[in-house]
Order: structure tokens, then C-alpha cells, then sequence
């Protein structure tokens, strides 16, 4: 059998289509529970924990070092990963691709490799209203170590970045544009291709935050337009501990390594070492191994029904659920009419995590809080939402149980 099978097991096709046996593939929503909190991290099929299983039992052994017939076979399953992952993101190459622990990590890779490289005393960064911490922090530390300013894009009143804005306010000085392919508090999606085409006319590059929008949406890396996409595979139904930097190759090859160590050496001596291509260069020490192995196999899965029959059917349960809670006189909604699978709102009186702890009584699951995006929250004028979100495993019932759960809650604070 073909190394990469044996490590990643098979998937039997849906067909293209979501369907209501798809739940049965997740164990971790056995006894009826509504998990509405997909966009924090998504449950995990059956198929990605038997081959997260198998590759650290079995087939266990360390990758790119052992001359032994098994390390062999899984440095070619591994690498097979990569080649994977290059064809879910319409990449050019496999070795655009760089294995991270997360998105997190891939945006501060960019920020301390590239960053000090190319953004320098006076130029500027420009980030949105609706970015993740994850896509403000590291850019803060960076534009704090080179003297940088960072501006900030506003939203338009249905909460999509305004891209006009946006147009009108990019300068030469702008050396980076971050921004968020799909909001994780408000489910608004950046048209990339037009935020693409404004940073490069003046010389900026585009850096996507593609944590919400790779589970649901088909990617391709030259149609998109970015320079740089980071996604985590918690996301894609896929482990935690690993993610993904994509750049061109080119892009990575003229940036100097972020950690040092093994793997990512061509030659070492006391007196000078030499580093290994990308992606090698930024993959320093044993990799996630089992990690990337699982995350192989949630892409079979993902693309087992199709970007397209996703996002129609996360789109539609966001729907439905807005039209729901528009009938509860005392909920606010927040975001665009046409989100990506994520409603976020607040009820008049009621803090979000009182509404979280009550839907839990009801065995439905949100997200209550700020969300790892306090300036959009004070943007807002919130301290917190709560916010349901939904994946491929959802249903009208799941609808159906969160509005209980909201008509208990009103019951409870009058």
C-alpha cells in the first residue's frame, strides 16, 4: 500500500453535497449536542483522528533524517501533506508551503522575518477595524521595533472593511496591507482581488488572514492576489498545533530564517551557517509531524463535498438564524445580511456569557466574549457578543435549538 494511504486512511465521497449524515463522521457531537462554535475551532471527523492515530502508532517515525525504510515512508507521507495543502490553496508549488503551528504563528513569522526587512522608520501598515489580535499584534511589536505607523481601515455600517476607504487612503508609504479574508466575529468577506489590486498600486504587499474563509471557501493563491495567506488546521476540521504560510516562492526565499536550528541548515560551522531553502529554511526542529498527517486527511474531507456546497450551506444556516433572531425584540444583530456561517449579536440586558452559560443548560454551545477583537467591540460599542457560528456538521436544528435556548433566556431576564 502507498505510504500516504496507509497514513491517511480513505474518505468515502458525499457526492458534492452537505448532508444530514454528515454529523455521524464526528464523534465529539454525540448525544445530541448543538456545537455552534465552529469558528473558534471546528469538531474533528472520524477520519482525521483514525489517521492522527496511525501515524503516531503504527507508522510512527521522525521524518526527513532516517535512512530505515519507515522514516522513509512517512517523509513521504509528510511530504505528500505539503503537496496536499498546495492543491487546497491553489498554491504553485509545494514548496510555497510552510508548515507553522498556526495562523498565529504565520503572521508572526511574516512580521519578524520579513517585517524588519522591508518596513522600516516612517513607513506605514494599514489593518482594519475587524482584525483578529492575532492580525494587530504582531504588527503593533513590529512597527514599535522599526519606528512604523499603523493605520487603521474603518467598516462600512453593514460591517465590511470599506474598501473605498481603503483606495483612497493607501500611499507609497504603506509597505503592508493585513486584513481579514472573512471576519470571525461579523462573517463579512473582503473582496481580496480588489484589496490585492489597491496595495500593489502602491507598492504594499497583501497579507490575508485566511482562519475563517479556508474552511468554507475555494482559495487560489494567484486568483486571490495576496503575497502572503496563513489558515489554521483547527479550522479545517484538521489538529491544533499546526497551520500553514503560504508565499511565493521567491518571496520566501529572500526572507531570512525565524528560529534556528535543525532541519532548516544547508551547512554549519562555528565560524558560519549557511540555510536551507524555503520551506525548509522555516521549519526548524522536528515537525508536527502527526499533526500534519491529520491535517492531510481533513483536506480529503473538506474537498470530499466542495467549497462551494459548503460555503451555500453555511451561508444558509447564518441566514435562517438572523431571520430568527430578528423576531426577538430584545437582540441586536451585528454584521452584513450575507455573512459567512457566522452571526454574531446581544441581547438588551443580558451580559454574553450569562446568555452562554444559560444556552449550555440547553445543550446548545456559543462563543461569548470579545472574541480576540476588543477594538471591535469598542467599535461596536459592546463589551462582548455572542456569537454562533456554524460548520459543516449543522443543521436547521441546530438553528431551531439556539432560538429555544434565546426565547429561555428572555424568560429568565424579562
Amino acid at each position: 500500500m502507498d505510504p500516504t494511504e496507509r497514513a491517511v486512511g480513505r474518505w468515502e465521497n458525499e457526492g458534492g453535497t452537505v448532508s444530514r449524515n454528515v454529523r455521524g463522521h464526528f464523534p465529539g457531537l454525540a448525544n445530541g449536542w448543538h456545537y455552534l462554535d465552529t469558528a473558534a475551532t471546528a469538531q474533528k471527523p472520524q477520519i482525521v483522528l483514525d489517521a492522527m492515530m496511525q501515524a503516531g502508532g503504527v507508522n510512527y517515525a521522525t521524518v526527513h533524517r532516517g535512512v530505515y525504510a519507515r522514516s522513509a515512508n512517512m517523509t513521504v507521507a509528510f511530504e505528500a501533506a505539503r503537496e496536499r495543502v498546495a492543491r487546497f490553496m491553489g498554491a504553485a508549488s509545494p514548496n510555497e508551503i510552510v508548515f507553522v503551528r498556526g495562523a498565529t504563528e504565520g503572521i508572526n513569522l511574516v512580521a519578524q522575518s520579513w517585517g524588519p526587512a522591508n518596513v522600516k522608520a516612517g513607513d506605514r501598515i494599514m489593518l482594519s477595524q475587524l482584525e483578529h489580535h492575532s492580525n494587530i499584534v504582531p504588527w503593533q511589536m513590529l512597527a514599535e521595533k522599526v519606528g512604523a505607523h499603523i493605520d487603521v481601515c474603518p467598516l462600512t455600517d453593514d460591517g465590511q472593511i470599506d474598501l473605498d476607504w481603503l483606495e483612497a487612503n493607501l500611499t507609497p508609504a504603506h509597505k503592508l496591507v493585513a486584513l481579514a479574508h472573512v471576519s470571525n466575529v461579523l462573517g463579512s468577506v473582503l473582496d481580496a482581488r480588489r484589496t490585492a489590486n489597491a496595495a500593489h498600486a502602491v507598492g504594499a504587499k497583501f497579507l490575508l488572514d485566511g482562519c475563517q474563509a479556508a474552511p468554507r471557501m475555494h482559495l487560489d493563491m494567484a486568483d486571490l492576489g495576496c503575497d502572503f495567506y496563513v489558515m489554521s488546521g483547527h479550522k479545517l476540521y484538521g489538529p491544533t498545533g499546526i497551520g500553514v504560510l503560504w508565499a511565493s516562492a521567491d518571496t520566501l526565499n529572500a526572507m531570512p530564517p525565524w528560529q534556528g536550528g535543525g532541519a532548516m541548515i544547508d551547512r554549519v560551522t562555528f565560524e558560519k551557517t549557511t540555510y536551507a531553502p524555503a520551506p525548509s529554511r522555516f521549519e526548524a526542529g522536528t515537525p508536527m509531524i502527526i499533526e500534519v498527517i491529520g491535517l492531510h486527511a481533513a483536506l480529503d474531507f473538506i474537498d470530499s463535498f466542495g467549497a462551494d456546497a459548503i460555503f451555500a450551506h453555511e451561508s444558509a444556516l447564518a441566514a435562517q438564524a438572523r431571520d430568527a433572531l430578528r423576531s426577538v425584540n430584545s437582540v441586536t444583530l451585528y454584521g452584513p445580511e450575507q455573512s459567512a456561517g457566522i452571526v454574531s449579536f446581544s441581547m438588551e440586558g443580558v451580559h454574553p456569557h450569562d446568555i452562554g452559560t444559560i444556552l449550555d443548560e440547553e445543550n446548545v454551545a456559543i462563543r461569548a466574549g470579545h472574541h480576540c477583537c476588543q477594538p471591535l467591540m469598542d467599535h461596536l460599542g459592546v463589551p462582548a457578543t455572542a456569537r454562533a457560528s456554524f460548520g459543516i456538521y449543522n443543521d436547521e436544528d441546530d438553528v431551531a435549538a439556539l432560538v429555544r435556548g434565546l426565547e429561555r433566556v428572555k424568560r429568565i431576564f424579562g
